[in-house]
């Protein structure tokens, strides 16, 4: 299958949020085919968790959200392909990018794998070819 796009941590945030830059994502995510790698999945559960932790979310909306993801985008794990091109992303961005870190790789290998772009307003990916920036 082709997708359009592989939507990262922070672009699912803002989806859930609202607001302008949730709006930007939300036109690359609602009816589209698109890919959340699954250290998306670990991120966007943590990020919830704290939420709720906080008590600025609760238990059943936080389900919704993660059922929502799983839902509406593929959920691509790490395999071997990945995990090799991630290594070499990793190796190259860290000289380059300050605070670049091994999820940045993995979602930037997964987009590389299938040949699409990541959405996204995470300012690791500003300038990279493989962007579509929503902030």
């Amino acid at each position: 299958m082709d997708y359009e796009f592989v939507i990262d941590t922070y672009a699912w945030i803002e989806y859930f949020r609202g607001g302008a830059e949730g709006e930007i994502a939300r036109g690359c995510i609602d009816g589209h085919d698109i890919v959340t790698p699954s250290i998306v999945v670990l991120e966007l559960r943590k990020s919830i968790l704290r939420r709720i932790n906080a008590v600025e979310e609760t238990i059943k909306g936080a389900e919704k959200r993660m059922n929502f993801v799983r839902s509406n985008s593929a959920i691509v794990d790490l395999n071997y392909s990945i995990a090799m091109k991630s290594a070499e992303l990793d190796f190259d961005m860290k000289t380059r990018v300050k605070g670049w870190g091994i999820a940045d790789s993995i979602v930037l290998a997964t987009a590389r794998e299938l040949n699409t772009k990541i959405v996204t307003g995470d300012e690791h990916f500003r300038g990279l070819k493989d962007a579509v920036m929503i902030k």
